[in-house]
């Protein structure tokens, strides 16, 4: 590990929404005024998950939280560490050893609710004042309310299932993604004249709640294009009913997508996930969506 000076923030971060922004933003105007580097340190897989044994799906896999802390907050690094390792650790060790003298932390900041450290025995009191008394800064930053609710990942994973992408992306200041390389489907969409890419969706992480999403597509070289996004099992075409599937129509777009990675950013659900009686009926259906995800950017953009 370099010797830098760093000033990190401590958490999570999944979906790196606006509770999160305002520890981000913190730490960049610190490592400003500190002239050091803006830092961020995460857990590889999710701490209420390896705690309790259940599964606890993710609203961003690792990739899409470090490019989300560096795009919108500037953050330089993300430390990304093994939780099973760092909840065996001393709480005291954990600010004295691993970040003031492993990583060379000079100033950290954390969330009203972090807990570290063996058995949870680290809380934000504890690590101010240990980060007091090794002359390290301290911010605690305090929840975070949005109309009257407090931002929490857990809130807008509800949202995301719901497909309610507009309120979601209200509480995470960007829009709802998932990143993954482009794999073969059942080429369906070609013979309607609509060819999707098929997506598919990082292991441990949510799909939206079953739908028609309008979107953006961000392609390898971040080139920007607008799409209708199927969310779902296809139910007027597949007899598989458990095969979740995100398929993104990119619209006036012409290329070979299969193998690279793409981003889909969901904006808004257009509508349900429903059966059609035709194959004809789906497509013209795919049309209208198509119409109204021009409609809607345009607006938007007005």
């Amino acid at each position: 590990m370099d010797n830098q000076r760093k000033v990190i923030a401590l958490g999570f971060f999944d979906g790196v929404h606006m509770g999160h922004g305002a520890l981000l933003r913190t730490v960049a105007e610190r490592a400003k005024a500190l002239d050091a580097v803006p830092c961020a340190f995460t857990f590889d897989r999710s701490p209420a998950a390896a705690l309790t044994g259940k599964a606890v799906p993710l609203l961003s896999g690792v990739g899409d939280r470090e490019r989300l802390m560096h795009e919108l907050y500037g953050i330089r690094e993300v430390i990304v560490a093994p939780f099973d390792v760092m909840r065996q650790m001393d709480w005291q060790d954990f600010v004295a050893q691993y970040l003031q003298k492993e990583l060379g932390v000079i100033h950290v900041v954390a969330g009203h609710d972090f807990r570290f450290g063996y058995k949870g025995e680290g809380n934000p009191q504890r690590l101010a004042d240990k980060c007091r008394e090794l002359g390290m800064g301290c911010d605690i930053i305090p929840k975070v309310e949005i109309d009257g609710f407090i931002v929490s990942s857990t809130y807008i994973r509800s949202l995301v299932q719901e497909g309610k992408m507009e309120r979601a992306r209200w509480f995470l200041g960007h829009p709802h993604t998932l990143s993954g390389p482009v794999v073969h489907g059942s080429e369906l969409g070609r013979t309607l004249g609509t060819p999707t890419a098929n997506l598919l969706v990082p292991e441990g992480v949510i799909a939206p709640g079953f739908g028609v999403y309008a979107s953006r597509v961000v392609l390898a070289g971040g080139e920007i294009r607008l799409a209708v996004t199927n969310v779902g099992t296809r139910p007027t075409v597949n007899t598989d009913k458990s095969a979740v599937t995100v398929e993104p129509w990119i619209l006036d777009y012409r290329g070979d997508l299969y193998g690279k990675d793409i981003r889909v950013e969901f904006y808004a659900r257009l509508r349900p996930e429903r059966k059609f009686p035709s194959v004809q009926a789906l497509r013209d259906a795919i049309l209208e969506n198509a119409r109204q995800t021009r409609e809607y950017f345009a607006k938007a953009e007005r």
